[in-house]
């Protein structure tokens, strides 16, 4: 059995519904420090490396990791990504075009940001590094004769840890466009540039989605107590 949720509180819900003390298979999309990791298959998304290492050691065999990856935001390059390869889990990686940011619709003199885009990811969206870094990819892609969204996707997907990358085509000329540069290849001089502008394990800025760990968020925990 496989449930797809957040939390060990929906999963003990949908375990006693169908009369199970246990689930086969659970992909927790952020981690939940209250929530027991004993599965016998975990797949996890937006995980902190130590967790990914955790929840594996927990569960009886190898599952998958689903993190955010994009030109934009390559931190998962740093431990993420090794730690995936070292254990041998999949990793679907999500948003390759930055929710939108890649596809070129964006650039100046072109489509208006959609109002449901700012208000899920406001930051993400109107964060000007950003859209600095995408004028300086769709430069790129000029270069090497490649629409913008093509190379964002050839580059998500070119990475030896990352298995498959998942894609948010909300028409279906934009799902065909898509597969239409799904086995284009990137040379090492197109990797270089593309590091020159975004460098290899960093982040332009952050996703506002983006799960923050206990760690960071409360501060008791690190900080001494006062006396």
């Amino acid at each position: 059995m496989s449930t797809k949720g957040t939390g060990g509180e929906s999963e003990a819900i949908l375990g006693a519904a169908l009369r199970t003390d246990h689930i086969d298979r659970s992909q927790l999309h952020r981690p939940d420090p209250d929530t027991d990791l004993e599965v016998r298959a975990i797949g996890s998304s937006n995980f902190p490396s130590s967790e990914i290492v955790e929840a594996q050691w927990a569960s009886q065999r190898a599952g998958t990791e689903q993190p955010t990856y994009s030109l934009l935001n390559r931190g998962i390059e740093s431990e993420i990504l090794p730690v995936c390869r070292r254990y041998g889990l999949g990793v679907l990686v999500w948003s390759p075009l930055a929710m939108g940011l890649l596809t070129g619709r964006y650039r100046p003199g072109g489509e208006q940001l959609r109002e449901a885009q700012l208000r899920f990811v406001p930051q993400h969206m109107s964060d000007e590094r950003k859209h600095a870094a995408v004028e300086q990819f769709a430069r790129v892609a000029e270069e090497a004769g490649l629409s913008l969204a093509h190379l964002a996707l050839a580059f998500a997907v070119h990475h030896p840890a990352v298995t498959s990358a998942i894609i948010g085509p909300r028409t279906l000329p934009q799902l065909e466009d898509l597969l239409s540069g799904a086995d284009l290849r990137l040379d090492d001089e197109l990797l270089d540039w593309i590091d020159e502008i975004v460098a290899p394990g960093t982040d332009v800025g952050p996703i506002d989605v983006a799960y923050v760990p206990p760690s960071l968020t409360d501060p008791t925990l690190r900080r001494q107590p006062a006396c």
